[in-house]
């Protein structure tokens, strides 16, 4: 099991914030690494929203993960998962606002991702590439989250 927590600040109100980031319609618009997004549930955003987005790769390729959200708790944070090829995550976001100091009125956006080998290839490649692939989760999610900086 490994873990990789990035948080950044958002100078916009929780309310903002959630919005933009669960507005699953629309993430194509403000995710600059994401080509496409398939919703795959109707409804509201909640606990059961499922979708897939598609990224491309440093190889020229593209990988295409399904995400579904296990909890919800607007507008404080939700849970997704997604399960990997040999290795399954879990994602949680949380949504704090700033109540003082000079970012009052701002959002503290934090994603904490755990995630574990579910098959034997998937546990060896876990050992060889662990560190390379919590870095290369790392910066997708600083990436992302200074896209909804900028977007919120």
């Amino acid at each position: 099991m490994s873990t990789v927590a990035v948080t950044r600040l958002i100078e916009a109100p929780v309310a903002s914030v959630w919005q933009v980031f669960t507005d699953l319609s629309r993430r194509r618009d403000w995710l600059s690494a994401v080509t496409r997004v398939e919703v795959l549930t109707g409804g509201p955003f909640g606990a059961g929203a499922a979708w897939r987005e598609t990224r491309p790769m440093s190889d020229g390729g593209e990988i295409t993960e399904e995400f579904h959200v296990l909890e919800c708790v607007i507008p404080d944070r939700f849970v997704v998962t997604s399960p990997g090829i040999g290795a399954d995550y879990k994602m949680t976001y949380s949504f704090v606002p700033v109540v003082a100091g000079r970012h009052r009125g701002g959002t503290m956006v934090t994603i904490v991702q755990d995630g574990g080998a579910t098959a034997p290839a998937g546990r060896f490649l876990a050992l060889i590439f662990g560190g390379l692939a919590a870095g290369t989760a790392e910066v997708a999610m600083r990436r992302d989250l200074d896209d909804l900086a900028a977007v919120a």
